[in-house]
């Protein structure tokens, strides 16, 4: 054992990790490699000639640079805005902190498509405040800003949380300024999470898809869209293909740049328990600081969404009704083969059969990941991040390609929607309860074993509870995460079976009023829905530790 761990046999945990194995083999390994096979190999053999021309054509090269430069101005400028908020929830104890920690969370777990339509409908042709950014780079950024905001607040805010301020305070004592003592004590300690955070932010704007597609206008793409783009719209598959070969390439380094940044700036510290370090504001400037910092990030994150709530009940005669009654009907201007509140409950019964199927391949892959130490703890671990760093629209483009034969022809099957949901799903629900189940003091299970417990009855008073609140936060991710998944489910979802993602998307699509309206209305209850999914898992999650 390590740490006091319970190390699982050998035997156990290759059981255990059959099944994860299986369905990450099957539904994630073999698209990709399909992928890779479509784009590279013709009839004449191996498309050297082809894939190079696609990668060096001016075309793929505009592509590249914007993905690139979009993605690092976004990750600057959404450090800069966040930073300030980590330090007031790390170091400030006030009142509705929780409630504030949990209204800047949402944004995060919104799907994209939402996040676009809330700045469309803030910044669009219907702007309440009469300013139309849409189509131009500063809508996009202003939406990755607040999609990712969390991000920076969770991580860095997280070990801010946790230095231990005396050394700041001693600095001071000494004669430093307030910005030497941060910038040559507190600095140093937080560059890993700093770094960690903006690694993650930038991959998610890198392979950018609602907000780009939403927000952009016809000549804006980054890779994703371009893919996507490549498939739906010029039918080239083998172009397609080769843009997928690049993106994975390039996400594979990005992740690879990761970890070894990670391992080079790794700090020790002197931690506290972040009770200890949060205080009261004292004094009027900081009460100012709490103030002005809670106040512009619930303007930040607040505002968009309000306004798109808003939208959704406006119409050309004023605020009515009209677009959430047009949601039960189908009507020849909806461009729906379905009314839209069928795509309600689409989302609804996909995301709870991803949240059954997700949490019991999840929870087999953590008991493994946690009970196991060695490279082979590690190894699964990183395998089963995998789909989470892969892009989700060659995702989608995988299942295409792939799944349209025997011995697995699903080319018709609504099944594929909460099958790709479900890959993306599986490292949430392990990131939530590893951590939870590593959390279990080992000398209670000891303490057992003293006064007679038998094993079994270890497992179900001391472990027992753990893992089933771990259970039921891991579930509340994946529920959220269907919910909300786009770019893999608007290449695969059926004309009679779209998810609210996909119906926002195509009423956006169509001319008049009412269908913009429709489509914030839609925007609305995905946000309910996946805004409640967040507020139920920060309940459960208390003061545990999760990896998000």
């Amino acid at each position: 054992m390590d740490g006091h761990r319970p190390a699982l046999s050998g035997r156990t945990a290759l059981l255990l990790s059959a099944a994860p194995l299986i369905f990450l083999g099957v539904f994630f390994v073999w698209p990709v490699a399909s992928i890779v096979l479509t784009g590279a190999v013709g009839p004449g053999g191996i498309r050297s000639s082809e894939l190079i021309d696609t990668w060096l054509s001016p075309h793929t090269r505009a592509v590249v640079w914007f993905t690139l430069w979009q993605a690092v101005i976004s990750t600057v400028l959404t450090v800069l805005v966040a930073l300030p908020g980590a330090y007031v929830m790390a170091r400030y104890e006030f009142r509705g902190k929780r409630l504030v920690r949990a209204l800047a969370t949402i944004p995060f777990v919104l799907p994209t498509v939402v996040v676009a339509s809330a700045f469309l409908a803030l910044l669009g042709p219907r702007s309440p405040i009469g300013v139309d950014l849409a189509g131009s780079i500063w809508a996009i950024l202003l939406a990755h800003v607040f999609y990712n905001y969390a991000v920076v607040l969770r991580l860095v805010g997280g070990v801010w949380s946790r230095l231990d301020p005396r050394t700041e305070e001693a600095a001071r004592v000494l004669g430093a300024s307030r910005w030497r003592a941060f910038r040559e004590v507190t600095l140093p300690q937080l560059r890993p999470a700093i770094i960690s955070a903006s690694s993650i932010v930038f991959l998610f704007t890198f392979t950018s898809f609602g907000v780009i597609l939403l927000l952009g206008g016809q000549g804006t793409a980054t890779l994703e869209v371009d893919i996507y783009r490549t498939t739906a719209e010029l039918l080239d598959l083998p172009a397609a293909a080769a843009l997928a070969i690049l993106q994975v390439v390039g996400v594979f380094a990005l992740l690879v740049l990761y970890a070894r940044t990670q391992e080079r700036l790794a700090v020790t510290g002197r931690l506290r328990a972040a009770a200890d370090v949060a205080r009261p504001p004292s004094g009027r400037r900081a009460k100012a600081i709490v103030a002005a910092t809670v106040g512009s990030m619930l303007v930040l994150l607040v505002v968009p969404l309000a306004v798109l709530v808003e939208r959704s009940f406006a119409g050309d005669g004023g605020y009515s009704l009209a677009a959430y009654q047009g949601l039960f009907t189908v009507g020849s201007q909806s461009g729906l083969f379905v009314a839209p509140i069928q795509a309600v409950t689409n989302s609804l019964g996909f995301a709870l059969f991803v949240m059954l199927l997700a949490t019991a391949l999840g929870l087999l892959a953590a008991a493994v990941i946690a009970y196991r130490t060695g490279w082979l703890s590690r190894g699964f671990d990183a395998l089963l991040m995998l789909p989470l760093g892969t892009s989700a629209v060659t995702l989608g483009f995988g299942f295409i390609v792939a799944l349209d034969r025997p011995p697995i022809d699903l080319r018709t099957s609504p099944l594929l929607i909460p099958l790709a949901h479900t890959l993306v799903a599986i490292p949430f629900v392990v990131r939530a309860t590893v951590p939870l189940i590593r959390s279990i003091e080992p000398r209670l299970r000891e303490a057992a074993a003293v006064l007679g417990a038998s094993p079994r009855r270890v497992w179900r008073e001391i472990d027992g509870p753990v893992i089933v609140r771990a259970v039921l936060i891991g579930s509340g991710f994946a529920f959220a995460v269907s919910l909300g998944e786009f770019g893999a489910t608007l290449f695969i979802a059926r004309p009679d079976t779209p998810t609210v993602p996909v119906a926002i998307y195509r009423l956006l699509g169509l001319p008049g009023t009412l269908n913009f309206a429709e489509a914030m209305a839609m925007s609305a209850i995905l946000m309910v829905l996946t805004g409640g999914a967040i507020l139920v898992i920060e309940r459960l999650r208390g003061n545990e530790a999760v990896s998000f």
